[in-house]
C-alpha cells in the first residue's frame, strides 16, 4: 500500500487535474468580477481579501500546473489579468477601477510564490519511481 506521503506526491503530479482547476478558477474569477449580483456569493468582508485569496489560489494551480516554468513568466501573466479584470470592472456601471484591487492581486501572487514543501521538486524526475530503478 501506498504511504499517505506517496499518495500526495502522486496527487501533486497530475498535472491535467490542476490545469482544469486553473481554468475552472479562471472562469470562476470572471464571472465574479464581472455579474451584477442579484443573489449573495459567499465571500469575505472585504473585496480586498477576495482577491487575496484568488490570486494565490491561482499562483498554487499555476505553480502546480507548470512546475518546470519559470516565476517571471507567469507572475507577470497573472497581474496583468488582474489589471485586465479591474479594466473590464471599470466599464461596468456596477463596478469600479480600483489600484487597491490590483495591490491585493499582487500581494497574493507574492504569497502563492512562497516557497511551499513538495512544490520545489516538482518538476524534477524522481528516479526511485521510474522503471529503471527496479
Amino acid at each position: 500500500m501506498a504511504t499517505l506521503k506517496q499518495r500526495v506526491l502522486n496527487l501533486l503530479h497530475l498535472r491535467p487535474l490542476w490545469r482544469i482547476a486553473l481554468l475552472i478558477s479562471v472562469g470562476a474569477i470572471v464571472f465574479l468580477a464581472t455579474t451584477d449580483t442579484p443573489y449573495p456569493i459567499p465571500s469575505a468582508p472585504s473585496d480586498k481579501i477576495n482577491h487575496l485569496i484568488a490570486f494565490v489560489e491561482l499562483t498554487l494551480l499555476t505553480r502546480l500546473s507548470w512546475p518546470e516554468a519559470k516565476v517571471w513568466w507567469y507572475a507577470p501573466l497573472l497581474l496583468a489579468f488582474g489589471f485586465a479584470i479591474e479594466g473590464v470592472q471599470a466599464n461596468l456601471p456596477y463596478r469600479d477601477f480600483s489600484m487597491t484591487d490590483v495591490a491585493a492581486d499582487g500581494l497574493g501572487i507574492a504569497i502563492g510564490l512562497l516557497p511551499w514543501p513538495g512544490l520545489r521538486d516538482l518538476g524534477k524526475a524522481d528516479l526511485r519511481n521510474s522503471p529503471e530503478s527496479m
